[in-house]
């Protein structure tokens, strides 16, 4: 280890006196800290909050762990640690009780419910949000929030819950908001600084371990970029751009035809796949050359679990007897509770024969415990090659040397389309194992028709932009007309991140109708006529024109309307001819000047709508749930004209969800007062369910017998009636109830065996569990909000629910 300079010397005695908590957890970190992770915690030490961007990898959580190590200096001081998932909450809290012990650490996240009390508490971004309306006794004493991953702000379906929580904490408390390399971090930035106060933002567009980019062309891999020069580049290599030319072909591809051959020595052009290394070769050929352990990302569930079966169809052996011993003890450990026949129905015996050869699939569709052990495995360097949809690139602590994509496209639900550069960097991001590895690789496989200049213009744009999704929902606006009345709720929704972006689309608007205003007033100076008002007699020449273009493509229109625009036409030609300034000699000029006039002011008229339009937009949002929940009495009005929350509002207040106002007006007629437990659960997955966008609904489905049709078609004109209500008030509405899981659940809810119900739901363990979770937080809120006997029937059903592998499952 070199002798530090003077220089640092200096710089690191500057820091023990400017910042000495900072030197004390640097003291006991195995690694000193990048730049953008010192002055990050500095930032914190000196009593602000925090935004930090960076690559996926480069030690963002650093600065979050320095957040716990400040609070659990004071007395008394509590941190929340927010994730998106409830996988990398669980990640997260082990880590915790690793550092702090149980004692200090909880976990809460929905369904699950660990030391609340705790100083440290881990939780979803949702839990988070409800003790804010709740006005929850454990938010006493908070001195810090980590958002982790808080790009997932700009998700369409969730987004809007980071917003909410960013505006509801109290000031008070000091936010660590930790996003990938978003291109307008400093906006989003100067967006926190307007809402919370003093937050540092703070970007680093370095890599903590380089990547080497390659494509895999038929055996060899070739280097993305070149890499001849002392210097590195973006500029494509060229050895790659001579293959593109050729369509893949190499010298190994020319034809022995012969001179007579119809090739004569050319080239075979080979089919689309032709010539691709087959995965266990790939995967030999990585092992050979050092680069695994390796990710694969194969967007698609099904076909993940085929290249497990295909390597391991090869014999391929990755793992020693030592490493097969330990990874056959932790899977027995993390599966003794279950039964054999659900480990048979799950696949158990085959999933651990390829751990045992270290080879193993990793997407939504598995059995979340099974997720949890090839995580845990991979982390422990005991398998080596993971073949993993998209969904692994989110956050869940799993870096490889090597992360090989077969496609730079994917099926999104409707249609096969290319793979952003946000995402890119996310999954390259996972290449690279920070003190481990020198340097990660990516390797693209070729296929025909790939451009290499659009490849090395994905790999060289490290970024996207964050936007909002943030819209107001029936639930928000309850809770925040109770909390704070209509006039401060606007206000509040007036500071969302939303209209933050609109106001600084319309600044920009702004100024381009400002400078076309002065236009304006230039060409009406230009066509000032001495005679008269121009203005008035280019009105004239406009409305003729406009109504002789109409004249022309009527001419199958009736004759009394022929006869109408007829006279119309004859007053306005004479208007013209007795207009002062028809008989103008510069007339003409005049005109041309009148045209540029009318072209330029009908563009400014254009985007002041638009400024209009974005002007207030949330607000105007909300206005119109408010309507809607005024029209159905959870709002009314006191003496003073001023709203509050009715007894069915309140009850609203406390049910989270898109069904939000859909649940809360079932239970206020009545309508799942005769279901029983298991019928009730049938319901509540009814409401929570979505498909897949490639299922179909139209399938016609057995439903359960007994009350549940009456209830359900009751429930499914409830929706209709307030579809059409929503949309008459000028709202989004929402989609019609999916009932394909219905039976399933309602089978599972009165003790189904695993083997039937998921040949019933036709759908993947890890997707059973997944919806099942979410219908028992469902039915969890209406065991609180509603009155027996759906109270009752609620708890009942999440104690018939919550068992087998929907138990097993500590994450979802």
């Amino acid at each position: 280890m070199s002798t530090p300079s003077p220089a640092e010397r200096y710089a690191a005695f500057k820091t023990s006196s400017t910042h000495p908590q900072l030197e004390a957890f640097r003291a006991g970190l195995s690694f000193d800290l990048d730049d953008f992770q010192r002055g990050s915690c500095a930032s914190l030490e000196d009593g602000g909050s925090v935004l930090v961007a960076a690559p996926t990898g480069a030690g963002k959580t650093v600065v979050a762990e320095f957040a716990v190590f400040l609070a659990m200096q004071q007395r008394r001081a509590k941190v929340f640690y927010t994730t998106p998932m409830k996988a990398l909450s669980n990640q997260k809290f082990n880590e915790f009780v690793d550092e702090y012990g149980a004692s200090e650490v909880g976990l809460l996240t929905g369904d699950t419910n660990i030391n609340s009390n705790a100083r440290i508490v881990v939780m979803t971004t949702e839990v988070l949000r409800n003790m804010l309306y709740a006005d929850s006794d454990l938010l006493t004493d908070l001195a810090f929030v980590v958002m982790d991953e808080v790009h997932f702000l700009g998700d369409r379906f969730r987004g809007a819950v980071w917003e909410e929580v960013i505006i509801h904490l109290p000031q008070s408390v000091r936010m660590v908001s930790l996003s990938a390399t978003v291109s307008n971090a400093e906006e989003f930035g100067d967006w926190l600084q307007a809402v919370r106060g003093d937050t540092a933002v703070i970007v680093s567009e370095d890599r903590p371990v380089p990547l080497e980019q390659h494509v895999l062309v038929r055996t060899k891999l070739v280097d993305l970029f070149d890499s001849s020069g002392v210097i590195t580049t973006t500029r494509v290599n060229p050895e790659l751009v001579q293959l593109a030319a050729s369509g893949g072909r190499s010298i190994q591809n020319r034809s022995t035809a012969g001179r007579r051959g119809r090739d004569r020595g050319g080239f075979h052009r080979p089919p689309p796949h032709e010539g691709r290394m087959p995965r266990e070769d790939l995967v030999a050929l990585l092992d050979g050359k050092h680069l695994l352990p390796a990710i694969f990302f194969i967007f698609s569930r099904v076909g993940c679990d085929q290249a497990v079966r295909q390597v391991l169809r090869s014999g391929i052996r990755l793992t020693d007897a030592a490493e097969r011993s330990e990874i056959r003890r932790i899977a027995e450990e993390r599966s003794r509770t279950m039964v054999d026949e659900d480990l048979a129905v799950l696949g158990y015996w085959e999933w651990l024969e390829g751990l045992e050869r270290g080879v193993a699939a990793h997407h939504a569709g598995m059995l979340p415990a099974f997720k949890e052990v090839v995580e845990e495995l991979f982390q422990k360097k005991l398998v080596k090659v993971v073949f993993a949809t998209e969904t692994l690139a989110l956050g869940i602590n799993m870096p490889a040397r090597t992360v090989v994509m077969e496609k730079l496209e994917k099926f999104n639900g409707e249609a096969r389309v290319p793979v952003t550069p946000g995402e890119y960097t996310q999954l390259t991001g996972r290449a690279g194992r920070r003190g481990i590895d020198v340097e990660g690789h990516s390797v693209i496989q070729w296929q025909q028709g790939l451009d290499p200049q659009a490849v090395a213009s994905l790999a060289s744009r490290r970024s996207y932009p964050l936007n909002s999704s943030f819209r107001p929902t029936y639930n928000m606006a309850v809770n925040l007309i109770e909390q704070f009345g209509r006039e401060r709720a606007r206000d509040i929704l007036e500071s969302s991140f939303a209209q933050f972006q609109a106001d600084r689309s319309v600044v920009d608007l702004a100024r381009t109708v400002r400078q076309q205003q002065e236009s304006l007033t230039g060409y009406e100076e230009a066509m000032t006529c001495h005679l008269g008002d121009f203005r008035e007699y280019a009105s004239i020449r406009h409305q003729l024109s406009d109504l002789e273009k109409q004249g022309a493509r009527a001419e199958s229109q009736p004759q009394a309307a022929r006869q109408k625009r007829q006279r119309e036409l004859t007053k306005l030609r004479n208007r013209l001819k007795s207009h002062p300034c028809h008989a103008c000699n510069e007339r003409e000029a005049h005109s041309r000047w009148a045209e540029r006039w009318y072209r330029l002011k009908r563009e400014n008229d254009t985007l002041q709508q638009q400024i209009r339009a974005r002007t207030g937009a949330v607000a105007r949002i909300f206005d119109r749930v408010t309507d809607v929940l005024l029209r159905l009495d959870y709002l009314e009005r006191d003496e003073h004209g001023r709203l509050a929350a009715t007894s069915a509002g309140r009850m609203l207040r406390r049910i989270y969800g898109d069904r939000d106002l859909l649940a809360a007006e079932a239970l206020r007629r009545g309508l799942w007062d005769s279901l029983d437990p298991a019928a009730l659960a049938a319901m509540a997955c009814a409401l929570v369910f979505e498909p897949r966008r490639e299922e179909s609904e139209t399938v016609e489905r057995y439903l359960p017998r007994g009350a549940f049709p009456a209830a359900l078609e009751a429930t499914q004109l409830l929706w209709s009636d307030l579809d059409d209500l929503e949309r008459d008030s000028k709202l989004q509405g929402s989609s019609p109830i999916a009932t394909g899981l219905c039976l399933a659940m309602y089978k599972w809810a009165r003790g189904g065996r695993l083997p039937d119900v998921l040949k019933e739901a036709d759908m993947a363990a890890g997707d059973f569990v997944r919806w099942t979770k979410q219908t028992i937080d469902l039915l969890d809120q209406l065991s609180v909000v509603a009155d027996n006997p759906v109270a009752g029937n609620a708890r009942a059903a999440i104690d018939g629910v919550r068992r087998g592998i929907v138990a097993y499952s500590t994450v979802a």
